[in-house]
C-alpha cells in the first residue's frame, strides 16, 4: 500500500498553492499528496508541466479529490446541468492525465455539500448518475484514471450512503475504471460493521481515505485501526491510503468541513508536521501485518 494526506489538512482556505506540499510530504514520510480538482480548472499547460516535473524529482505520487458544485452535478435533473458536468469532467481527466495522476475520488457522482432546502429525487438522482458516471467513466478510462465514487454520510450526502449502496451502483454502472472508494470517517456514521463493508468492496475498492472519528490523525482518535488493516489485508488491497483529517477551525475549509472547534490544540505548522509523520508512522505499522491474537 501506499500512503498520503490530503493538502488541506494544513489549510484554512481551499484556494492555495497545493504545489508548496509536494516536498513536504515526502519529507514527512508519505508517498502520496492528494490535491483538489479545483486547482485544475484553469490551470495551464505550463502549470502542468511545473506541477509534473516538481512531483517527479520529489519522488511523489499525486492523487485528486473532489466535491462537484451544483452547476457539475452529473446526476442533475437539468440536460443544461448534466452536459456542463460532462464537459466539466472531461476536461478535468484529461488534465489528470497529463499530470500522471490515475485516481479521482469523491462525490462525483453528484455535488457537495447537498442542500437539503432542496426535494430529494434519490431514486431518480441514482438513475441520472448511473448514466452520467458510465460515460464519464469511460473518458476516465481512456485516460488512465480510475474513477472512484466515494461513500459519504447522510450529512453530506443522499445517493452512496453505504458500501452495499455503493457496490450496486458500480455494478449498474459496469465500467471497469469505476470503482468504489471508501472513508473510515464516514463509514464510522453509516456502516453497521466498518471492517464487514470493507470486505464487500472486496476488489472493487480502489481507493481509500482514512481519518478518525472526529476527523483527526489516525492514531488520534477511536477507530480500530488494527481491525481496518486486516480487513485491508483480507481483501488483498494493494492500492492508495490517503489520510484526510482536518483540525483547523475557521476559513473556507473549516466552514465547509464543519470544524467549530480547534481540533489541533492551537498546534503550530511544525507540531502539525510532527502529528502527520508519526501517523503515517502508525499506520504504515498496523496496516503491515498481524499482530497480537487479534482475530477481525
Amino acid at each position: 500500500m501506499k500512503y498520503g494526506i490530503y493538502f488541506a489538512y494544513w489549510e484554512k482556505e481551499w484556494g492555495c498553492d497545493q504545489k508548496a506540499y509536494i516536498r513536504k510530504v515526502k519529507e514527512l514520510g508519505f508517498d502520496i499528496l492528494e490535491i483538489s480538482c479545483a486547482m485544475l480548472k484553469d490551470i495551464s499547460d505550463a502549470e502542468i508541466a511545473e506541477m509534473r516535473k516538481l512531483t517527479e524529482d520529489a519522488g511523489i505520487i499525486l492523487t485528486a479529490g473532489y466535491g462537484p458544485a451544483a452547476s457539475e452535478n452529473i446526476a442533475s435533473a437539468d440536460p443544461a446541468v448534466r452536459a456542463h458536468a460532462l464537459e466539466f469532467y472531461t476536461d478535468i481527466l484529461k488534465k489528470l492525465e497529463k499530470l500522471d495522476i490515475h485516481t479521482i475520488g469523491g462525490g462525483i457522482y453528484s455535488y457537495w455539500p447537498v442542500d437539503y432546502t432542496k426535494p430529494i429525487d434519490k431514486e431518480g438522482d441514482w438513475a441520472r448518475s448511473v448514466s452520467g458516471v458510465r460515460e464519464v467513466g469511460r473518458i476516465a478510462a481512456e485516460c488512465g484514471v480510475d474513477y472512484c465514487l466515494e461513500v459519504l454520510n447522510r450529512f453530506e450526502g443522499y445517493i452512496l450512503n453505504t458500501c452495499e449502496e455503493c457496490r450496486r451502483f458500480v455494478e449498474e454502472v459496469d465500467v471497469p475504471a469505476v470503482k468504489i472508494m471508501l472513508d473510515t470517517f464516514h463509514m464510522n456514521i453509516e456502516e453497521d460493521d466498518m471492517l464487514s463493508a470493507i470486505r464487500l468492496a472486496g476488489k472493487q475498492l480502489g481507493h481509500f481515505h482514512v481519518g478518525e472519528n472526529n476527523r483527526r490523525l489516525p492514531g488520534k482518535g477511536g477507530l480500530d485501526w488494527y481491525g481496518i488493516g486486516k480487513a485491508l489485508r483480507d481483501i488483498g488491497y494493494q492500492g492508495n491510503v490517503v489520510m484526510e483529517p482536518f483540525v483547523q477551525q475557521g476559513g473556507g475549509v473549516g466552514s465547509d468541513i464543519k470544524i467549530w472547534r480547534d481540533l489541533s490544540h492551537n498546534a503550530s505548522q511544525e507540531r502539525l508536521d510532527e502529528d502527520a509523520r508519526q501517523s503515517v508512522e502508525y499506520l504504515r505499522y498496523v496496516f503491515s501485518g498481524p499482530y497480537g491474537d487479534y482475530s477481525g
